[in-house]
């Protein structure tokens, strides 16, 4: 069955409210568009949804997902999944992946998609171009599926930033808006594993599945960009794709 829309969108543990505290408001933009975009996900028809990001290894993880954010110092727990038969499923998400759970967890689900099958998806940070291709375009389903793609941009836009200031940074961060602006799966396949994690990028590996997928699928395709901004000198994107 066909890959029928995907979502783009970062994971910064600072998105949750309680984590975020006092600055929450900070961010109210980003986690909007975040919705918006979760949103048109559960709206498109699919009835499975896989959710990709970056993690210690790439591995298909077990349903049902469960993950906390004891560790930037909420005790909230985010589960995804239910299986009947009593599989111990995943526990102790990566945070890319935590905050995919939670996104989905907090939009309300149209009537129809409760009955929506969930995968999950890690992606050692290293994956060559090739693989992750590859990996997008040998994912398949019984059932029309979407991707929920995490992954921040470069960590490095700025004196403040957690990757200090890198004049190559910002010219990176717009070729990668570009493409998801315009669902440009070359330019996707086009970033470099060694740049990319010289400025810190987690999005990379993710992304490349994301192109793998859409190339696979075929088809022509449209995307949307709906935020792209560097609040805390990380660069952060929430885009939309849809078959044209």
């Amino acid at each position: 069955m066909p890959l029928v829309a995907a979502a783009v969108c970062p994971h910064p543990p600072l998105l949750v409210p309680e984590v975020a505290g006092a600055a929450a408001p900070e961010l109210d933009d980003l986690r909007a568009a975040c919705d918006a975009a979760v949103a048109r996900l559960y709206a498109s028809g699919a009835r499975t949804l896989l959710v990709v990001g970056a993690g210690d290894r790439t591995a298909d993880l077990d349903s049902p997902f469960r993950g906390t954010f004891e560790p930037w110092g909420v005790p909230l727990e985010v589960r995804l999944g239910h299986l009947p038969d009593g599989r111990a499923g995943t526990d102790g998400l990566p945070l890319s992946l935590l905050v995919g759970a939670w996104l989905l967890s907090r939009v309300p689900r149209p009537a129809g998609v409760d009955a929506m099958t969930w995968r999950m998806m890690s992606l050692a940070p290293d994956e060559p171009v090739a693989t992750c291709a590859e990996i997008g375009g040998r994912i398949g389903s019984n059932r029309p599926w979407a991707m929920l793609v995490m992954g921040d941009g470069s960590a490095c836009r700025g004196e403040k930033s957690p990757g200090y200031d890198d004049p190559r940074a910002e010219p990176y961060d717009e070729g990668v808006a570009r493409a998801l602006a315009t669902a440009d799966v070359d330019a996707l396949l086009d970033l470099g594993p060694d740049l990319s994690a010289e400025l810190k990028v987690a999005g990379r590996a993710p992304w490349q599945v994301l192109a793998g997928a859409v190339r696979a699928a075929g088809g022509d395709w449209r995307g949307e960009l709906t935020y792209d901004a560097a609040p805390y000198g990380v660069a952060y994107f929430v885009a939309s794709w849809e078959r044209a």
